[in-house]
């Protein structure tokens, strides 16, 4: 009878095991979702909000202010967020000490020499605002204006379309540019930036996004720890002034080999005429990456959090620069000073200067042409690189 007993207990036993797991709840789906609200006033009295969009894992805040990456947390190897971009926590300081923190940039990121260019024989005269060149798109670039804002959720994430039309003549521009930019969070941890843009003129067009990132989450640090990798072979030599000669030298044997993962500060002082050019590092590098194609250009990582960014594109060069011209002088969010060296840049972009370089790739845009090109920042954790 007592086997009996412990036969009919050690089968209820059993049942109730099994119904357990089968009716286990499984652990749901990081939620995504897209919020709005007031971020302040631009110096014309015009309204500006930011956009949060979130997906469990990462909480990203862009405004329609210059399409700006204020604020950009992910988890570090413990899982604790941290805010990886330089920045503003309002309005007033991205009107009074931009340094294109986290900015949209346009019509043309990066350098001109001389503000000038000649499209189909006829010469035009842009904003110079870096000395005698001009530099992100001139005074008042596309980081400097309200775009229109829209929200959706597509099935890759929660979405933010901007967009603009810059008027001919704007900053010296040619052309009614009609241009749109869309920000899709999605679920694996990845910020993708698709650009869109057409025109009545011919013009010429180079939109890049100018975030400065510090993986440490304290850009009371620098960035000399961090670990770079540029899929590039060859990298774009410049003059005392930053405009590119002309040239597209071989990295090889040279402090801008970065085509293994190298600590940053091991080379950023190098004895080389193109570091002192620099000041340190502020080049492009020709991607080994076929243009058009969405294939990885870049990595960092940072050997403290863990945290592990990938750069993909369809462009053909990246601008690293390392933070050099940051003094101290801009105090941002959490009222740190931001000093040389506190963050980097990954600009993807076609090279400076291009309009007056023939054998660069074009970047000319003509009335029934769609220009497109995407870019992708991919957060996860390493152990190393």
């Amino acid at each position: 009878m007592k086997k009996l007993i412990i036969i009919l207990l050690a089968g209820i036993l059993s049942c109730q095991n099994n119904s357990s797991e089968q009716t286990e709840t499984p652990k749901p789906m990081p939620t995504s979702s897209i919020s709005q609200k007031p971020f302040g006033t631009t110096t014309d009295s015009i309204a500006v909000d930011l956009y949060t969009l979130t997906n469990g894992d990462t909480e990203i805040g862009i405004t329609n202010y210059g399409g700006v990456i204020t604020a950009w947390r992910v988890p570090d190897a413990d899982g604790n967020l941290g805010d990886v971009v330089l920045g503003y926590d309002n309005m007033e300081g991205y009107r009074s000490k931009p340094s294109y923190f986290g900015a949209l940039v346009g019509r043309y990121g990066n350098r001109i020499a001389k503000g000038e260019f000649t499209l189909d024989g006829e010469t035009y005269s842009l904003a110079t605002n870096n000395g005698a060149n001009h530099l992100h798109g001139g005074i008042k670039g596309f980081d400097k204006v309200v775009w229109q804002a829209d929200t959706a959720t597509s099935s890759d994430g929660p979405q933010l379309v901007l967009r603009y039309t810059s008027p001919d003549g704007e900053e010296g521009y040619p052309g009614n540019l009609e241009t749109q930019v869309t920000y899709t969070l999605q679920a694996d941890n990845t910020l993708r930036i698709d650009y869109e843009a057409t025109t009545d003129e011919p013009t010429i067009i180079n939109l890049t996004n100018h975030s400065y990132f510090n993986l440490s989450g304290d850009p009371s640090t620098t960035i000399l720890d961090h670990r770079l990798m540029i899929d590039a072979d060859r990298y774009v030599p410049v003059t005392e002034e930053l405009i590119p000669t002309g040239e597209l030298a071989p990295v090889n044997g040279s402090p801008f080999d970065f085509t293994e993962s190298t600590v940053i500060g091991n080379r950023i002082d190098a004895d080389h005429s193109q570091i002192k050019n620099g000041l340190g590092y502020d080049h492009c590098w020709v991607l080994n990456g076929a243009e058009d194609e969405l294939t990885r250009a870049a990595t960092v990582f940072e050997p403290t959090s863990k945290r592990f960014l990938e750069v993909f594109t369809t462009e053909p060069g990246i601008q690293f620069y390392s933070g050099n011209f940051l003094d101290g002088t801009a105090v941002g969010k959490e009222g740190i000073s931001y000093k040389k060296r506190s963050a980097l840049c990954l600009e993807t972009e076609h090279f400076p200067d291009s309009p007056n370089q023939p054998d660069f790739p074009s970047v000319v845009l003509r009335p029934g042409e769609t220009y497109r090109t995407t870019t992708a920042y991919k957060f996860s954790v390493k152990e190393d690189a």
